[in-house]
């Protein structure tokens, strides 16, 4: 056996084990090719394909026989995610609307159909509502369901899945949100060729965008992640090491939102005041500009609007500063306890950032206990609908995990 290949991983079982970690290399275009698979991995050709095969067998990627390169050494075939392989039901709760969307592996996203909140705003009518809006748009693909996600914008405990404080509804506190999530997609029709029956996960959304933005965007390459986003209310964050959701001990880690950035500002939902949600969020941007938005516009787009005006509008610019200020507090807190490689700011935050890059760094690296010799690269977002997208990832994590188990259930 050559030296190169003797350190090599064997391949017990023509490489079964190695199924997860080869489809998540591909998922993550992290293995564009069956040599930089191979690599990646450390197997012998011969594992590889045989991996690959199996993976295109069970319908989730596709092996052009067209070999990839053409220069030195021997040209690899090219590796995708099956465009017409399974889907997942991606689905979110905003705070004042609701989203769903399938989702191929890949990160790939179909068109997002958004929905208003119905009427009553109690648990089992909100799940019941967006459960049935993801079964609509399964029942009307021709490609297997394998599961569904959902993104909630409050906490959620691990392992049971209990809502707490859920701030922009009057759910009480200790929802057991995941089981009843789980049976509104029980009692739904995901169509005949959904798999039965249909496994369900939940998750805090802002924990879900920054899986999404580590596994295929902004993120990607980063060993700590720390992303911090404002949606249509509130604010989020979450950590991501060595690719994977740091939650803590039950779930609830990095509740930056509750962070006070000013002991005099305005009052939170939280009942306190200053917090960072309650200083940059949509609301906030609108407060600081003294103007008052459309009651019959999602917040989030117009305040993004707003933000995006600063350039020639001076009184968005004043409102876009103060905001900053007060983020930059909150992001140089965040970096002196956490030190993560990289932030990723999304929603909002992504648009006070492209409105001042240079004032919002300035803040973080005076307020940094490193100042600016230590200053952190702060990036946009690159992953659109970041919190569908993560809701996706988290359907798919068991398929990652163990491709085999697309076999199961009935579709």
């Amino acid at each position: 056996m050559p030296a190169a290949a003797e350190h090599r991983r064997p391949a017990p079982d023509r490489g079964r084990s190695l199924l997860g970690p080869a489809l998540e290399l591909v998922h993550t275009g992290r293995a564009p090719t069956r040599s930089a698979l191979t690599t990646a991995l450390d197997v012998t050709r011969a594992t590889a394909g045989a991996v690959t095969g199996e993976l295109e067998a069970l319908g989730l990627i596709t092996v052009d026989s067209r070999p990839a390169g053409g220069g030195r050494g021997r040209p690899s075939h090219r590796l995708a995610v099956n465009p017409a392989g399974p889907v997942v039901v991606a689905a979110q709760i905003h705070a004042d609307s609701l989203s769903v969307a399938l989702a191929g592996l890949g990160g790939r996203l179909e068109e997002a159909r958004y929905l208003p909140l119905p009427g009553a705003t109690d648990p089992v009518r909100m799940l019941r509502a967006i459960t049935e809006a993801g079964a609509d748009l399964a029942r009307a693909t021709t490609r297997r369901c394998l599961g569904v996600g959902l993104a909630l914008p409050n906490p959620v405990t691990e392992p049971d899945g209990t809502a707490l404080a859920a701030l922009h509804f009057a759910w009480p506190s200790g929802t057991p949100v995941a089981d009843l999530f789980a049976q509104e997609v029980r009692r739904a029709d995901f169509g005949p060729r959904a798999r039965t029956p249909l496994p369900s996960a939940v998750a805090n959304d802002a924990n879900l965008a920054a899986l999404a933005e580590h596994r295929h965007g902004a993120g990607r390459d980063a060993r700590h992640l720390l992303l911090v986003t404002s949606g249509h209310r509130g604010v989020g964050g979450a950590l991501v090491i060595d690719g994977r959701l740091h939650t803590g001990s039950a779930g609830l880690a990095l509740e930056v939102g509750h962070l006070t950035v000013d002991p005099q500002g305005r009052r939170c939902v939280c009942g306190n005041r200053g917090c960072l949600n309650a200083e940059t969020d949509p609301e906030a941007l609108f407060v600081a500009a003294d103007r008052t938005p459309d009651p019959g516009t999602p917040l989030l787009d117009q305040a993004r609007r707003l933000a995006r005006s600063a350039a020639d509008d001076p009184g968005a610019a004043a409102a876009v500063a103060h905001v900053v200020d007060r983020l930059g507090l909150g992001l140089a807190g965040l970096v002196n306890i956490l030190n993560p490689d990289r932030i990723v700011l999304s929603g909002l935050h992504l648009d006070l950032l492209a409105a001042a890059p240079e004032r919002l760094a300035a803040v973080v690296a005076d307020r940094c206990l490193w100042g600016r010799s230590g200053r952190v690269p702060i990036v946009p977002a690159q992953v659109d609908h970041a919190g569908l997208a993560g809701a996706a990832e988290l359907a798919w994590q068991p398929y990652l995990q163990d491709p085999q188990a697309v076999y199961a259930g009935r579709g």
